[in-house]
């Protein structure tokens, strides 16, 4: 298991398929309980993720970091 949310669905099915808790779920497959337990908040950045993809459809050479710039400063060089 490599990702985080590999993790929370076999703690998931753990609990589910052997009627454990999520502790031992947890204790059993060695994840960490605030692994299982976070949920992450995205800021609401639409806005911005389509500015970045305008910018890398018409410079396709900007690297990441050029094209996160020029997104926020509202210009492309």
């Amino acid at each position: 298991m490599v990702t985080p949310d590999a993790n929370r669905k076999a703690v998931a099915h753990a609990c589910k398929a052997y009627g454990v808790s999520q502790r031992r779920a947890c204790q059993a497959l060695r994840i960490d309980r605030s692994t299982v337990r976070y949920t992450a908040i995205r800021p609401g950045d639409a806005t911005l993720r389509e500015a970045m993809k305008a910018v890398a459809a018409e410079r396709r050479r900007f690297g990441y970091r050029r094209g996160s710039t020029s997104c926020w400063t509202g210009r492309a060089s």
